[in-house]
């Protein structure tokens, strides 16, 4: 007897339905590009338990007659393709006919649906078996509604992630679609609360003001560039306004969604080199192109698609963003900076947990850069009763008198000393001077090669050290103390930072409040998906305070599963970067002589924070051996 048989139909539809339905956003997906395919001008999503308990889409489109309510749900069941020839000129989102079959396998489905306005028709189906169709009154248009998503298939519930991840995946497919169809009014309801509400105007920049907010939006560029096959369209942010990964780069591809890596690279090539290294724009481009110059039949989520003359698409984008970007003064707006300067008091509203940083890992792991290098500025305090400047560009202290050249550790002494005398502390040690590590060699300052390397000599022979990775593991050292203390103090801001994210991250911050919190950062809800910082760690740098509150919140954007221990790793590692020295920047003999004792007094002196080395070692052997000082005996034999 054979072993091969058919499967049964509610079998194979539950594994037709994991190629489409991988979690609640596929539902929400599915359904909403249905109402949109319905030629619905309103379109209505409501979310109980970030879909797993309910998800009801509501539009305003054609509905679907009495005849084809059931024929909907059978496998590979449409009207939008008929021929083979149609399946190459697709002007639709769906149109395989496996949505509604695949949905109504694994959930509990009900359907109202009417074509006139005057009758409607509700079914109901459970595991893709129709339960129940009887006859009700409602508008035109049609309401799905699915519960008890995956009841039947309770294994895939394992691969669900948190509420919130799952809540985030929904938003972010709302806002995708309703940035291809800003003539569609989208509402996103979850628990009672509005989450995505687009006027359905037709105005894409408003459409993308409602998603990333106002003043994002309001300083974005408009661009457009086509030929005959092709028309670009849409808008790019300032290269000042920049997210820490490319996925606030979205493409619309005749109103579909889209992923493509040579586009999306398009995108940032057509900034040149205004855009800062690790940091990428917010853009949201527009292609409408002939639909049979496309294919799009090859994924499950359709995000994948095949492109005819893809280079020629890239070239109008770039080039279509470069013209744009060129005719703009990019000079930054100086007067929003003003008027942020911290006052000295401090307070101590805040009384989180003491959390030690000893279990994060060391540095001598970490090989990836993190952060690009700005502008520096140390966080070395002023000393009482000294004339002190910087030099352009370092940040680094000179001391007019030589008195005050004090060790790192002994100004950071003196600026704790301070903080206790501000909050009243009782702590009253003395400053200990650290001694330099035993195997470190006492090198003796001799000059600086091309504004990078510092030359310094000991007894044994002489060094090059990268003035710029030596001050990061100077500044890390110190920056990875502060920030493992998360004490009580905390400064007050003079004019509060008020940070501004799209809805599905919001969402995301809400969730990793505890990690933000763990390094003394407090952000308060201002709004649907606004936040207010009102204080700020006592280490912060002043006039750095919201770009390093920003790095601080995309770190944890960019890494939904970051522990506390790797957050506060990362953020040592950033900050001690940002407040390096950089190449090519000439400092004195005193600037130098303190930063090589710094170095000396480091736990690893030896490597920066992202495992270079921080100097090389030249011995008198070397020396002697290049200038052939090192010599085999003469044989003496020619000359007997």
């Amino acid at each position: 007897m054979g072993i091969i048989h058919e499967l049964p139909v509610e079998l194979s539809n539950q594994i037709a339905a994991g190629e489409v339905i991988e979690r609640p956003a596929s539902v929400v997906k599915e359904l909403v590009e249905n109402s949109i395919d319905a030629k619905a001008t309103q379109i209505l999503i409501t979310v109980q338990e970030a879909g797993i308990k309910s998800i009801e889409v509501n539009d305003n489109g054609k509905g679907i007659s009495a005849d084809d309510v059931e024929v909907a749900f059978l496998p590979h069941t449409t009207s939008k393709i008929s021929t083979d020839r149609d399946l190459f000129n697709v002007k639709t989102l769906g149109f395989r006919g496996e949505a509604l079959a695949s949905i109504a396998s694994v959930s509990k489905l009900t359907m109202l649906t009417s074509t006139d306005g005057k009758s409607a028709v509700k079914a109901n189906f459970s595991g893709n078996e129709l339960i129940k169709k009887e006859t009700f009154a409602r508008s035109k248009g049609t309401t799905i509604t699915v519960e008890d998503l995956f009841f039947n298939t309770p294994a895939r519930l394992k691969y669900v992630k948190s509420l919130h991840t799952e809540l985030n995946k929904i938003v972010d497919i709302v806002d995708r679609l309703a940035m291809g169809y800003p003539e569609i009014s989208f509402r996103l309801i979850h628990e009672g609360k509005d989450l995505v509400w687009t006027s359905g105007n037709d105005n894409l920049q408003q459409t993308i003001a409602g998603i990333y907010g106002r003043t994002i939006a309001s300083h974005m560029f408009e661009f457009e560039n086509s030929d005959p096959d092709y028309e670009i369209k849409g808008f790019f942010s300032k290269p000042d306004t920049t997210r820490s990964n490319r996925s606030y780069i979205s493409l619309i591809l005749n109103g579909r969604y889209i992923k493509n890596f040579q586009l999306s690279n398009a995108v940032i090539r057509g900034y040149g080199s205004k855009l800062m290294v690790a940091r990428y724009p917010i853009a949201v481009i527009d292609i409408k192109m002939d639909p049979s110059l496309v294919d799009i039949n090859v994924h499950p989520t359709k995000q994948e698609v095949r492109l005819s003359n893809e280079g020629h698409i890239a070239d109008l984008i770039s080039e279509g963003i470069k013209e744009r970007i060129s005719q703009q003064n990019l000079i930054p707006d100086a007067v929003k900076n003003l008027g942020k300067k911290n006052p000295i008091n401090k307070v101590d509203t805040y009384k989180p947990e003491q959390i030690s940083f000893n279990d994060v890992a060391t540095m001598d792991k970490i090989s990836e850069p993190l952060s690009t290098p700005t502008k520096h500025v140390d966080p070395a305090v002023e000393v009482q009763n000294s004339e002190r400047v910087e030099t352009p560009m370092t940040g680094m202290p000179i001391f007019k008198d030589p008195i005050h050249l004090k060790s790192w550790d002994d100004r950071l002494k003196q600026e704790t000393q301070k903080k206790v005398s501000v909050v009243e502390s009782t702590d009253n040690e003395a400053a200990v001077e650290p001694e330099p590590k035993s195997d470190f060699p006492d090198l003796r300052y001799i000059g600086q090669i091309h504004g990078t390397y510092l030359v310094a000599e000991s007894e044994d022979g002489f060094y090059l050290i990268d003035q710029h990775a030596a001050q990061e593991r100077v500044n890390y050292e110190y920056y990875r103390k502060e920030i493992g203390k998360v004490s009580n103090d905390q400064q007050k801001l003079l004019v509060p930072i008020v940070l501004d994210y799209p809805n599905s991250e919001s969402i995301l911050i809400k969730e990793k409040k505890p990690v933000l919190e763990s390094i003394g950062l407090y952000l308060d809800d201002f709004g649907q998906n606004s936040f207010v910082v009102n204080t700020h760690p006592t280490w912060f740098v002043e006039g750095q305070e919201e770009s390093t509150i920003k790095e601080m919140v995309d770190y944890v954007l960019n890494d939904s599963k970051i522990s506390v221990a790797s957050f506060r790793e990362k953020n040592a590692i950033m900050m001690s970067c940002k407040r390096a020295i950089k190449a090519n920047h000439h400092i004195d003999s005193r600037e130098a002589t303190q930063l090589l004792k710094n170095l000396a007094q480091a736990e690893n002196p030896y490597n920066c924070p992202h495992g270079r080395p921080v100097l090389v070692e030249f011995s008198n052997k070397d020396l002697e051996k290049m200038f052939k000082r090192i010599q085999d005996p003469h044989d003496t034999r020619e000359s007997e």
